[in-house]
């Protein structure tokens, strides 16, 4: 199955363009201020809140954003992340031989529970299927997976089992790779796979590339693979990355106002490009025709069959008004676009788009 092939099969079939710019978000969207005060509720020791309620908060909130996310039209929806917490923690917290010894500062008066692995990890019980299942069940939209990456995983946890951290990132490639091939077999074809800080690691893609090497394995082809990578210099790790096993690239470019957009055209970029269009950073709305001028910037590096449309990163921390706005706006100016490249208004050689003629 070809790229293209692997990205058309998320396609609606009510979609009215002939070209298909798919939409969708990186994973974290924000919660609702009442699943904040469920969760404080069920901790709570004097509460009679219990964990059958702090079970109905979490699917509650999960129907309500996967809901929102339809409602913006995104091609591609995520449950928000709504039962997670922080990336590495909701993992670390259901993979053996991590434990946990209390919060670590990180810098200025933000702290971060940060585990460390103190015996072989090893794979138990699933992670992700009944939330993807879940997710499924109340929506007609395609559903995609994020998952913190292996290399995320071992860095950002203290590593008191293994000679090193690149044994370590192998050892949990292989136990991500069991976790898709049971999303795999549950109905799941789009996992993303989250390395938000190799951009500022460069001397790290080779382990980062074997242990996607492991991800993959025996995973069907018309499974979709991204890889998201957060905001730091591309240059250090392009064109490194495009041997990296994957089908998409997800990239944070908006927020440094594409002053990075070159590195990526020389050489081609053989993958698909997740073009981040919305700053994850920035409450404000970006206006429509604002995200349409940043999805040509895009068509400058790859041609539309290659382009994926999401925001920068994910929005948690975003109002949810405002998250939702550059949402709806997105989508609305993918569809622009792709109507425009239909009545051939945008013509579109070797990756640069030109102002069709009259």
């Amino acid at each position: 199955m070809s790229t293209n092939e692997n990205k058309e099969q998320f396609r609606q079939p009510d979609h009215e363009h002939d070209h298909f710019l798919l939409t969708t978000v990186v994973g974290s969207y924000p919660k609702p201020k009442w699943l904040n005060r469920a969760k404080d509720l069920y901790e709570d020791e004097d509460s009679d809140f219990d964990a059958d309620n702090w079970q109905e908060a979490k699917d509650d909130a999960a129907r309500l954003i996967t809901a929102e996310h339809e409602r913006a039209g995104l091609d591609v929806v995520v449950d928000g992340e709504m039962r997670r917490n922080e990336m590495v923690e909701f993992f670390a917290h259901r993979i053996e031989g991590y434990e946990f010894n209390g919060p670590v500062k990180v810098w200025g008066h933000n702290y971060f529970d940060k585990p460390s692995v103190v015996s072989e990890v090893e794979y138990d019980e699933s992670w992700l299927v009944d939330e993807y299942e879940f997710t499924a069940d109340a929506s007609d939209r395609p559903v995609k997976v994020p998952i913190t990456g292996p290399y995320t995983l071992a860095n950002w946890s203290f590593n008191e089992a293994y000679e090193d951290d690149d044994a370590l990132t192998v050892e949990l490639a292989d136990l991500v790779n069991e976790e898709i091939e049971k999303l795999v077999d549950a109905g799941a074809r789009y996992i993303q796979i989250d390395e938000p800080a190799l951009a500022t690691t460069p001397d790290d893609h080779a382990i980062v590339g074997e242990a996607l090497e492991h991800i993959v394995a025996d995973i069907p082809e018309e499974v979709r693979i991204g890889l998201h990578v957060c905001y730091g210099d591309y240059s250090r790790i392009y064109p490194e990355i495009l041997e990296f096993p994957v089908d998409e690239f997800d990239l944070e470019l908006a927020n440094g106002d594409y002053d990075q957009l070159d590195v990526f055209k020389d050489p081609e970029f053989s993958k698909d490009l997740a073009l981040g269009v919305c700053d994850a950073h920035v409450a404000e709305v970006e206006s429509v025709e604002q995200i349409e001028a940043n999805i040509k910037k895009g068509l400058e590096v790859v041609p539309p069959e290659q382009l994926v449309i999401s925001p920068d990163c994910g929005v948690k921390l975003l109002p949810r008004d405002v998250a939702y706005g550059k949402m709806a706006n997105m989508v609305q100016a993918a569809r622009n676009v792709e109507a425009n490249l239909d009545a051939g208004e945008i013509d579109v050689e070797r990756g640069v788009p030109t102002p069709a003629d009259d």
